[in-house]
């Protein structure tokens, strides 16, 4: 492709591990990048992560470079943008009380009857995120190497989609990280926030470009993918740093030649 307009990345293991803070190497490329190009950073996590792996992580640097950078929490639900002070709020799609209310209770009903809740979490099980609830098998803040050990296969996560969508007909139930389970409006996923996103930020998909670290069939950087969107995969923040690193050096020899 020709030089992307806009590079979107997925949140956890493609910049950061697993709900922790940016490096500062990777936190200085967004940066150096946003000054190039707009980027957009868009996750399945809730505001609140973004504020502190993200937003508290960026070196010190000019509004008008943080105003070309667009944060989409909980599948572009959610949609963030600078407005000179700060970021701000452009837009909630929050689910309604009942649809929340019946989401927890299929959740825990659920893991429950499978054998899959933990009554010694390290943080909440479930945790109201507005416009998604989210389930975390060992709590919001179990250690990175527990939760990958937990379902290295996807059989549990699977397995228990399926009971909770079948209790919940009017919502989306997706695998989402290593432990977790995301209940959303039916259509919500990140093709449907990269749709968005080109709406708000005027660039066609096709001059986009996405990093994710779950681009396989059936990952939830899948549906990013499957739209058209050129894509990379990425194992990890140090893979995506390293793709970075070669990114601005090409968009940086365009602007020279």
């Amino acid at each position: 492709m020709t030089a992307p307009e806009l590079v979107a990345f997925d949140l956890d293991d493609t910049l950061a591990p697993s709900k922790a803070v940016l490096d500062p190497r990777i936190a200085d490329l967004l940066v150096r990048l946003a000054e190039r190009v707009q980027v957009a950073i868009i996750s399945g996590g809730q505001w609140e992560q973004f504020r502190t792996q993200v937003i508290a992580r960026l070196p010190e640097t000019s509004a008008s470079t943080l105003q070309r950078i667009h944060l989409m929490p909980t599948c572009g639900t959610q949609y963030y943008r600078h407005d000179g002070s700060g970021f701000a709020t452009v837009y909630r799609e929050d689910l309604d009380e009942a649809q929340k209310a019946a989401a927890i209770a299929a959740l825990e009903q659920e893991a429950r009857r499978l054998g899959l809740w933990e009554e010694n979490p390290t943080g909440d099980v479930i945790e109201d995120r507005g416009s998604q609830i989210t389930f975390s098998a060992l709590g919001q803040h179990a250690a990175l190497a527990d939760k990958k050990a937990w379902d290295p296969s996807g059989e549990k996560r699977l397995r228990l989609r399926a009971a909770v969508a079948a209790c919940l007909p009017d919502l989306e139930v997706r695998a989402g990280g290593s432990t977790s389970l995301d209940i959303t409006r039916i259509g919500i996923d990140k093709a449907y926030g990269m749709t968005r996103l080109a709406e708000a930020s005027g660039v066609a998909l096709a001059d986009m470009l996405f990093y994710g670290d779950r681009l396989d069939e059936g990952g939830n950087d899948y549906p990013v993918l499957a739209l058209g969107v050129p894509s990379v995969a990425v194992e990890g923040w140090e893979d995506t740093a390293d793709r970075l690193d070669a990114l601005l050096a090409s968009l940086d020899a365009r602007v020279a030649g």
